[in-house]
């Protein structure tokens, strides 16, 4: 199995609307390959304009954000590509596609390094990042994964926000949290 590395990606539409999305890229030698749900923006945005950034931060509260519906993080433009990064990055990646393979339900879009950039000293991650990026995983899945394996797994990660996180870990935790009550309220067991 390949490393993949969690990270934010940007991508912009042809008419230069961002579009912030966490991702997981795949480990491809010196390259990174991209593999965006169909449908989604950020397949529709690699489509029109072949460039992304990754953007590799700490603040989780991004991860969780974007998936409750928070898209709006600060962007400032990058260096060599057409698409913004995330302003509150410690690193970041500027990847240009040079090869796609299709695939009906996750094409995969090669892309090189343009050009990367440190921002800031990365201080480490704590227990409770860890697990507010697994369980961002497990909401982006509440339609694929059976809601037994969901809540199993959100509970055993919660212990591990409960004992180590900051402010913004337990901030990022809740909107998670609510997201996955609120698509079972209602349904049955």
């Amino acid at each position: 199995m390949p490393m993949i590395r969690e990270t934010i990606v940007t991508t912009a539409s042809h008419d230069g609307r961002v579009h912030i999305a966490p991702l997981g890229l795949i480990a491809d030698g010196a390259k990174w390959i991209i593999a965006p749900f169909s449908p989604s923006t950020t397949l529709d945005n690699l489509r029109a304009v072949p460039f992304a950034v990754a953007s590799h931060t700490d603040d989780v509260r991004v991860f969780a954000g974007c998936l409750i519906g928070r898209h709006d993080w600060p962007t400032v433009p990058s260096d060599h590509v057409p698409v913004p990064r995330l302003a509150g990055a410690l690193a970041h990646e500027e990847l240009a596609v040079v090869r796609v393979t299709e695939d009906a339900q996750r094409p995969r879009f090669h892309c090189r390094v343009v050009h990367r950039c440190s921002h800031a000293a990365f201080a480490g991650f704590n227990r409770a990042q860890a697990a507010v990026i697994e369980a961002a995983i497990l909401v982006s899945r509440l339609h694929m994964l059976p809601r037994q394996k969901i809540e199993r797994e959100m509970a055993a990660l919660e212990i591990v926000v409960d004992k180590t996180a900051g402010d913004a870990e337990r901030e990022a935790w809740s909107w998670l949290a609510d997201k996955v009550r609120g698509y079972y309220a209602g349904k049955d067991t």
